[in-house]
């Protein structure tokens, strides 16, 4: 048992192996310079690494942003068609209204028109107010005929035959719109001046 525990016991210190501590040559303060420099050289890196981070969580950002966007005009195509139901529906009301008879199919035809136009403002679609007499906008008019009129300015909105229609504030068809002109007679009146 003796023998057991000699061999179990630690090593005294005296006899120990001198460990040597090699540098290869390398005095302390170039070992601090080298530290020192891979230090600055990791806090580069890891400020590289934040900012790479923070522009892949911006991109993400933008990527989810850009797909909401093109979730929500998805449905243009299909909305752009129901448009002419919407201009059936409308003159079917005026048709009905003009003839003196039919009175609750006036009333019928014109809910289905409200709840239909209804429907299209919940899903962002809003009617583009066009007033007569003003300046004629080709962002969101579009020019079906030109009258002469010597009592409008020349280039005004005279009439609007089918309203236009915004989804979600950018322009899904514009308003069909009748415009002036200037008379022919202003117009060689401005040539004999000249």
């Amino acid at each position: 048992m003796e023998k057991t525990d000699r061999e179990n016991s630690p090593v005294a210190s005296d006899q120990q192996p001198a460990i040597q501590k090699s540098t290869g040559g390398e005095d302390t303060a170039t070992l601090l310079a080298k530290l020192q420099e891979k230090e600055a050289e990791a806090k580069a890196n890891y400020e590289l690494f934040l900012r790479e981070r923070a522009e892949l969580e911006n991109f993400k950002r933008r990527m989810l942003r850009e797909q909401a966007e093109s979730l929500r005009f998805a449905n243009e195509p299909l909305l752009r068609d129901l448009l002419s139901v919407v201009d059936n529906l409308e003159r079917a009301v005026e048709h009905a209204r003009s003839g003196g008879n039919g009175q609750p199919l006036v009333q019928g035809v014109a809910l289905v028109l409200r709840s239909f136009l209804d429907i299209l403002e919940k899903y962002g679609v809003s009617r583009l107010t066009t007033v007569k007499g003003e300046p004629f906008d080709p962002s969101k008019h579009e020019a079906m005929d030109q009258i002469e009129r010597a009592d409008v300015t020349p280039n005004t909105v005279v009439s609007e035959l089918h309203p236009g229609y915004l989804l979600h504030g950018r322009l899904l068809r514009p308003a069909l719109v009748t415009v002036a002109k200037a008379p022919a007679e202003e117009k060689e009146e401005k040539k004999s001046d000249e």
